[in-house]
Formats: structure tokens, sequence, C-alpha cells
């Protein structure tokens, strides 16, 4: 292990991560459980852990305060993960590109369970994580000559006696504390504890990924995926990035003004608003913690995956982001 990190391969490593089919493939896995399953698909260190393993992996990311992330894992059987992927293809003080993807396996809803329709669907809640995963895959094998790190959370939400409950406090690795209304908008509280933790690597530029709002949907579709930014040269290096890739992001609106929806009594924020701009708030939760780099969020809960009879992974946003990887010089 380097450093905190609680998993992590180097470039020389990553040939070890089979086919690209395969990472995107992750999400159509049965039931889609973490330890089980998932070493035969990508080839990653000790995921099929004794418990005394698992019991010192969840101190580990106590102990890197992850009070939130935790939180969100509590009520499954399985433990959480966070795997941190390094490329050093750069020079060796050259500040990194930092990708960090939301990795839910299943996801359904916790104590605020899901309507039972679709909810089969939820396995495809890790793509923000696949992304990163085959985004790396595509990085190590390019031999590009930047510096780029890849980061994944992931955890089951599974209602259960140990799971959080609505109106449950918890403390961020930030130490700001979070009121937990709902317990279906987990993925930002995954993010916001991964987000505090990437401050370490003082990244030139940080895009989070993840499937992280139905309002997204709602307004974009499965044509763009969303796209928050409150540091215009990255937005617009990002959009054009979509446009080469043909793989499209839209813009929407990240203002302090909507700050005002997710504000606590009890905490320094909660984890959602009412129902106006959901996608937003969202978007906004996130950017509390991402103030010290440049900083960009992609809701991709409307592109990640196709539904209905054409049910599966598209492998999106791999092209926007190895266009915008490539690219970026700032």
């Amino acid at each position: 292990m380097a450093g905190d990190n609680i998993m992590n391969k180097d470039k020389e490593d990553m040939n070890g991560l089979g086919e690209p089919d395969k990472i995107i493939d992750m999400g159509d896995l049965d039931g889609n459980p973490i330890p089980a399953d998932t070493d035969k698909q990508v080839e990653v260190p000790d995921f099929d852990l004794t418990d005394e393993e698992e019991e010192l992996l969840k101190k580990k990311l106590e102990k890197l305060g992850m009070g939130s992330f935790l939180a969100v894992a509590q009520g499954s059987v399985q433990p959480p993960y966070m795997v941190v992927l390094t490329h050093n293809g750069g020079k060796e003080k050259e500040a990194p590109i930092v990708l960090v993807g939301k990795g839910i396996t299943f996801d359904s809803g916790g104590i605020s369970i899901k309507p039972s329709a679709a909810m089969d669907e939820m396995k495809y809640d890790m793509c923000g994580a696949a992304t990163v995963l085959g985004l790396m895959k595509t990085v190590a094998e390019s031999g590009i000559k930047k510096n780029v790190i890849g980061v994944v959370v992931t955890c089951e939400n599974m209602p259960s006696g140990t799971a959080t409950r609505p109106g449950d406090i918890v403390t961020s690795k930030s130490g700001r504390t979070i009121e937990i209304l709902n317990t279906d908008a987990e993925g930002r509280l995954i993010l916001c504890d991964a987000l505090t933790y990437v401050e370490r690597f003082k990244p030139k530029a940080v895009i989070d990924i993840a499937t992280l709002t139905g309002a997204c949907v709602i307004a974009l579709g499965g044509v763009n995926t969303g796209l928050f930014s409150a540091d215009d040269e990255l937005a617009s290096a990002i959009t054009e990035a979509g446009q080469r890739s043909l793989d499209p992001a839209w813009r929407l609106p990240l203002e302090e003004e909507y700050q005002d929806l997710i504000n606590s009594p009890f905490a320094d924020v909660a984890n959602v608003g009412g129902r106006e701009a959901g996608s937003v708030t969202a978007a906004c939760f996130l950017w509390r913690f991402a103030k010290s780099y440049p900083w960009a969020h992609l809701d991709i809960a409307g592109t990640a995956w196709l539904s209905g009879s054409k049910k599966n992974a598209t492998g999106r946003p791999v092209p926007l982001l190895w266009e915008f990887v490539s690219e970026y010089k700032n």
C-alpha cells in the first residue's frame, strides 16, 4: 500500500485489468456482489478477504475519517472499498488529473427504499466506477505522458438493522457534518469523502463521474451527460471533448444561490433539498467538498446504461474523458 491508499496499482500492473468490454459488463453480473465475483472480471488484489482483513479495511477507512462513506456501507454485509489507480506518465512533480468514480454496486435505496419497478437496474449504479476503470485501462495502454489518478469508492446501499436511518447525522472526512434526510441520496455521501481525500494529490483538475440523480435523466434524457462546474475553462474543455468524441455533455447551472436548498438546522449540510432543481442541489452538495481545486461533476444517470429490451451499459463517458485527458493542457 502507498500512503493511505486502500488499494493501489501502478501503470505497469494495469494490463491485468482485462478487456474494456469486461469492465463495462461488470454491471451485468447477477446480483452484482462486490468481493465474490469482481475479481473474476478485473484483477485487483485482496478482494476475497477474510473477516479479519475486512475489519482491518474498515478500520483503515475509519482512520481516514471517511464517516460519510462508511455510513452508506454500514447496512450491507459486504465491505466498502476505496481503490486508487496511479499512472505516472508525466514529469515527477507535474500535477495530476484525478478522476473519481461512484461505485454503488447495488442501490436498494437503503431505509428510504426504492420502488420495485426497475430496481434490478440499480446494479448499474456503479457505472461511474466502471468508467474510471475503463479510462485508466486506456490511459495505461496508451502510455500517455501525463500523470493521471483514478479513485473508486465502492459499496452497497442496503436496508438492515445496522443501516443508516433518515435523520442521522454523520461527520465527513472534511469535518463537515451531514444530516442524512434520504438514504437513497447515497452517491453524494460516498463521493464527498473521496473528493476530500484527493486533495492530497494537489490535482490539476478533478472530475467526478456518477449515476447521481433521476432529475438529470428527466432534464437531459439519454443524449447528454449532465456537466456541472464553477470553472469555466474546465467546463469548456470537457464540453469540447464531448463534441469531438461524439459523447456529448451539457452544462447545467452551479450557483451559490442554490445552496440554501440544502441547508440544515442540525448539521452543516443536508444530503437532499426538496423536489426543486434536484440535479443542481446534488452538484452543489459535492461542490462544498471540492473548493480547493478545479472541479467538475458529470451526472451520467441518463447516459450510462440503456433500459428495457436494450438493457445494457453504454460505456459512456469513457470516450469523452479519454479525449479530455489526451488534450487537456491547463
